[in-house]
């Protein structure tokens, strides 16, 4: 009797400003590996569905398995749920027949429930804690408290990644590249690699996945992966996670790009992480460190939270579209479809669907977002689906008070 994976977002998962507005934290890039698929080869299987907020039910994308209500998820086995925002490593437990509390040290991480239980009350997946009755059942890994943390332990996670997961290289592959240090180099199938690239494995590996293509003048230090289908225009990019059918071109150091995201020409990227289907126009730039050497803080509709760190850049979320010249200060967070031009400086926190330059932020009129959404979409042969536009038409609305202007 086989068993089921589900991912939930916990209440603090729910937290993760600005992506979890559009979609489950599972569906998320850290390392080499969406969380959701970080889940999937740990446990040795396919992930059914994630448990996530009301609104998020409709969101499609693809691989993606959808977000499901709790009464709407079939197993005829065993379930398994794991909690989206940990990465857990080392073998999966063994022996479960019986109800199990999954802990990582002292915090509850999920449920092993055996064939005929019901899921757990939506309390327990907003606030995990052990099932009454359950036996306490211990797993590695690391839990991300922050959307901050999915970037900052981005290179150790990658360090462990690539030598893991992909094979290395043959030298005579990249006829006139300069490959620096002794450490992994790893390429997919279908790479095509202009010579004149540097390639520095010397502080970490390198991935590329299949169909890549780097671009002369690229100089790629490691820990680095590179997704399905990018393109890497030129530039000096270290310590970077790329998602799958992105551009990329200039200076990019310690940054997280989940997909189908466009920086195509020069300007500074750092110390960040992008959404899906971000468009940065040129010399688009960010700030990562403060003139004082302290430690950053970013804003949210709670309001500012200190990360702890003194290497914070910015956040974007899904379809978050910058202007030619456009400045981010350090720690800025940009909600979701936002537009943002004018070269002047917006504010650090910028809520979901603003429109504008600076600090002069109007409302980015629903249908219009939704008509260059689709536009955006098509240019890469995918489809906005009708769930996908029922996801976005919520986060509007839910967004609304956000973006009124005090008084």
């Amino acid at each position: 009797m086989t068993s089921s994976l589900i991912l939930f977002d916990d209440q603090t998962a729910n937290g993760f400003s600005p992506f979890s507005v559009s979609r489950p934290v599972g569906e998320l890039l850290f390392g080499a590996f969406l969380l959701r698929e970080r889940a999937e080869g740990f446990w040795g299987l396919r992930c059914s569905g994630h448990i996530s907020r009301e609104d998020l039910v409709g969101f499609s994308e693809s691989g993606a398995p959808p977000v499901l209500r709790p009464a709407e998820f079939e197993s005829k086995g065993s379930t398994i749920l794991q909690s989206s925002r940990v990465a857990l490593r080392g073998p999966a437990p063994d022996g479960l027949d019986r109800a199990a509390t999954l802990f990582l040290g002292d915090a509850v991480v999920g449920w092993f429930l055996p064939p005929g239980t019901p899921l757990p009350e939506s309390d327990f997946l907003e606030y995990p804690r052990s099932l009454p009755g359950s036996e306490q059942v211990e797993v590695a890994g690391r839990i991300l408290d922050a959307p901050w943390d999915l970037m900052h332990w981005n290179s150790d996670q990658l360090r462990a990644d690539i030598p893991r997961s992909f094979p290395g290289y043959a030298a005579e592959e990249l006829p006139g590249c300069h490959i620096l240090g002794e450490g992994l180099l790893s390429l997919g199938s279908d790479v095509s690699v202009d010579p004149g690239s540097i390639f520095d494995t010397r502080s970490g590996p390198i991935r590329l996945s299949d169909g890549v293509t780097v671009e002369a003048q690229t100089r790629l230090v490691g820990p680095a992966y590179v997704g399905e289908g990018s393109t890497i225009l030129g530039g000096v990019l270290s310590g970077v996670s790329i998602g799958p059918v992105c551009k990329v071109r200039g200076e990019v150091e310690g940054s997280v790009v989940l997909g189908f995201t466009n920086k195509a020409h020069d300007g500074f990227l750092g110390h960040a992480y992008l959404g899906r289907w971000v468009n940065l126009g040129a010399f688009t730039t960010n700030s990562d460190l403060k003139n004082s050497y302290g430690t950053v803080r970013i804003g949210g509709p709670t309001g500012p939270v200190d990360t702890g760190l003194t290497k914070v850049g910015c956040f974007l979320g899904d379809h978050v579209k910058t202007g030619i010249g456009t400045l981010l200060n350090t720690g800025t967070v940009v909600g979701m479809g936002s537009n943002l031009f004018g070269g002047v400086m917006p504010p650090t926190n910028v809520p979901p669907f603003s429109w504008g330059s600076g600090d002069q932020l109007g409302e980015y009129r629903l249908d219009k977002f939704l008509d260059v959404a689709a536009k955006a979409l098509a240019r890469r042969d995918v489809i906005l689906s009708d769930g996908m536009v029922g996801v976005l038409r919520r986060a509007w609305e839910i967004t609304r008070e956000e973006r009124r202007s005090p008084e």
